[in-house]
């Protein structure tokens, strides 16, 4: 039961409110909105409930509000088999600060226009690589080409074949999380050690990318190697106000995070960039001919817009909030719907249609 006071529960079938929004999420949330409206309210857990707006209105008030009474640490904690405790996605409050303020540095604009090149470079050979003339699944090449760049620029390994022996388990970890199926078995076989549990062999994988990170970590450290450009060296001389280093563990669960957030879900966002345009030749037309990025830029967003690489985020309410219509209390989840809300008729017009 959902306690008085929050907005309604969706009169879905007991399967689909199990596990429809991880089979088919935007399916399940188009239909919770229809028979909800713009505010609903989910139990994904016993302990956890989920109130999910595409109000445009508490949307912004969510995403303007105090970081302080909304907590994206604890509202990401489903997150935390993956990437673990300390990282910067995981934490509230100061903690959070202190991680940010170490990592920001090894981000800023230079730093990032000067990656381009081995971005360009690495796109480039894979591209060259893709068959002709016949129909091939592109989000493999787009990991691929996404993981090369991060384990180059974030962890500065640009020998192929010892690359390849950094990405391999890296890549087998993030396989376990490949499709909506495989997340739902892990769901179900949460914390379950059988030989044939999802969950052991998600571990076993977990364990094995574990190790190399930590291997890299011990390395560097006994070499006193952190004078290098890449991400990983500037992390490790990285220092705090009070002049301590990461640990070994925050360092893992950062490096973790870079790997997930900056591979997994740019390969989504291209793979679904080259299926619009694929579907839209009078679009790709256009943007071949572009003089200059501002085309491009608008083809990217409004990919983003059709295809949300994630369809909502959550914020875990540490006071009592008033949402809309709705006053909710101190451990509710709010959850705007990136998906919905970019799916609203009343902000675009026709919103189904690509429309750079």
């Amino acid at each position: 039961m959902i306690p008085p006071g929050l907005p309604p529960r969706p009169d879905l079938s007991r399967l689909n409110m199990s596990v429809g929004f991880m089979v088919t999420p935007t399916r399940f949330l188009d239909a919770c909105q229809r028979r909800c409206g713009d505010y609903f309210t989910l139990r994904p857990q016993e302990d956890r409930l989920l109130v999910v707006t595409a109000d445009p209105g508490a949307i912004k008030q969510v995403f303007t509000g105090d970081p302080a009474v909304l907590n994206a640490g604890e509202g990401n904690i489903v997150l935390a088999p993956l990437l673990g405790s300390a990282s910067t996605l995981l934490l509230d409050g100061e903690e959070h600060m202190r991680h940010r303020r170490m990592l920001l540095p090894p981000f800023h604009g230079e730093r990032m226009r000067a990656y381009g090149e081995t971005m360009r470079e690495i796109a480039a050979r894979h591209i060259a690589a893709w068959p002709r003339r016949r129909t091939f699944a592109v989000l493999p090449s787009m990991q691929a080409i996404t993981l090369e760049i991060i384990v180059q620029a974030v962890f500065g390994v640009d020998d192929p074949g010892r690359r390849a022996r950094f990405g391999a388990p890296l890549r087998a970890l993030l396989d376990m999380l490949g499709s909506r199926r495989q997340v739902l078995m892990l769901a179900l076989s949460l914390n379950r050690t059988g030989p044939r549990s999802p969950w052991a062999k998600f571990a076993a994988a977990r364990e094995d990318a574990d190790a190399l990170l930590y291997e890299e970590i011990a390395r560097r450290r006994a070499s006193g190697d952190e004078e290098g450009e890449d991400i990983f060296s500037l992390l490790l001389a990285a220092r705090d106000e009070a002049g301590e280093p990461l640990t070994d563990s925050e360092l893992r669960d950062e490096l973790m995070t870079l790997l997930v957030a900056g591979h997994e879900t740019t390969a989504t966002a291209l793979a679904w960039a080259l299926e619009r345009l694929r579907r839209n030749p009078a679009v790709l037309a256009r943007l071949l001919e572009a003089e200059d990025d501002a085309y491009l830029d608008a083809v990217i967003k409004e990919t983003l817009r059709l295809r949300p690489v994630v369809p909502a985020v959550v914020r875990r309410l540490a006071e009592p909030m008033q949402l809309g219509p709705w006053s909710l209390p101190a451990g509710v989840n709010v959850a705007p719907s990136i998906y919905l809300l970019h799916r609203r008729a009343d902000i675009y017009p026709e919103p189904d249609e690509f429309r750079p």
